[in-house]
């Protein structure tokens, strides 16, 4: 429907406010600066160990050593915080995914790491099972069925030895239903009532994880079976508002959607519905696809790159997990 209450052409000329560059930034709707960014880290066993993902192009897994490195690099570039995610030796998986809970696994001394040379920058950790079990499942499986409730005891244990090495905010991916009450319960328990709590509200069972799943190691374990019993069906919508509501009635102070660009009209719902801080995940594949296409001469990266964000910004979004993020960081203080 025309909106009467403006002029039309030739009074009105929208062409006027693109017409230089000084009038496009005086009216820009959306802008995206370092504060924006949360940079995803892959940690591996090791010291000054260096392993590029071959489905990620210019992402490596990195030893302890080197992940602190480069958070004193996402510091000095103005980014707020980082994201961990661990490379867990086939020998320390299992069925039930009991590393998850060693206060001395991989995770664990690489925030007490961070911490110790870098207090001042925000620390995530992911809180799932999939990189500690042999068959890739973010839960306890019996009988080829994912265990609800015996899972999010066990993910009570992971993010309480993860806050007691330091991290700033635990963030459940896992998708198991209660998880968010459960755990903010038993931080609370525990003294740790000033962690924050990231919930992946909004996961869907998504085609595009699997470079993080290569990067991680879980691709192999999980094989041809899926996670559609418990990640959200890329058909629904409605289905997003419930999850997050439930999630932000058990006590998380911050929501995600995940996958980014594919869902921008689930992060304009969220955002709209609830207010609070919501933050995007650029995966793996969206990551891939931009950075294959840029290195066969395709796509401008820089361009398309700054350009992704501001879509997630545009539609709402808080913040935004990328792979990214140092390039970003300096494209935009360029």
């Amino acid at each position: 429907m025309t909106d009467r209450s403006h002029p039309s052409f030739p009074q009105t000329r929208m062409r006027r406010n693109r017409a230089e560059e000084w009038v496009r930034r005086l009216t820009r709707e959306s802008n995206v600066t370092p504060d924006d960014l949360i940079w995803p880290m892959f940690v591996q066993p090791g010291s000054a160990a260096r392993t590029p993902v071959p489905s990620m192009p210019g992402v490596d897994r990195l030893s302890i050593d080197l992940v602190v490195a480069a958070v004193g690099e996402a510091k000095a570039l103005g980014i707020p915080a980082v994201a961990i995610f661990p490379v867990t030796p086939r020998e320390l998986k299992s069925e039930d995914g009991k590393e998850a809970t060693n206060a001395d696994n991989l995770v664990c001394r690489t925030v007490r790491a961070i911490k110790e040379k870098h207090d001042d920058i925000g620390v995530i950790c992911d809180v799932a099972l999939d990189p500690y079990t042999t068959h890739g499942q973010d839960g306890i499986v019996h009988d080829g069925k994912i265990l609800n409730d015996e899972t999010v005891e066990v993910l009570c244990q992971q993010a309480f030895v993860q806050a007691q090495a330091g991290c700033d905010v635990i963030a459940p991916s896992d998708m198991m239903d209660g998880r968010v009450d459960a755990i903010r319960r038993a931080l609370d328990d525990e003294g740790f009532d000033d962690v924050n709590l990231l919930a992946y509200s909004a996961k869907y069972a998504s085609a595009f994880y699997g470079p993080f799943r290569d990067a991680v190691g879980s691709a192999q374990s999980l094989g041809s079976a899926d996670k559609r019993t418990y990640q959200m069906d890329p058909a629904n919508s409605d289905e997003a508002i419930r999850e997050v509501a439930l999630d932000v009635a058990e006590g998380a102070d911050m929501v995600m959607v995940k996958p980014g660009m594919p869902y921008l009209d689930i992060v304009r719902r969220v955002k709209d519905a609830f207010g609070l801080p919501t933050f995007v995940y650029q995966v793996s594949g969206e990551y891939a696809m931009l950075r294959g296409a840029a290195d066969r001469g395709w796509l401008d990266w820089n361009k398309v790159i700054v350009e992704s964000m501001v879509c997630f910004k545009r539609a709402g979004a808080d913040g935004v997990l990328t792979y990214a993020a140092p390039q970003i960081a300096r494209l935009l203080g360029a």
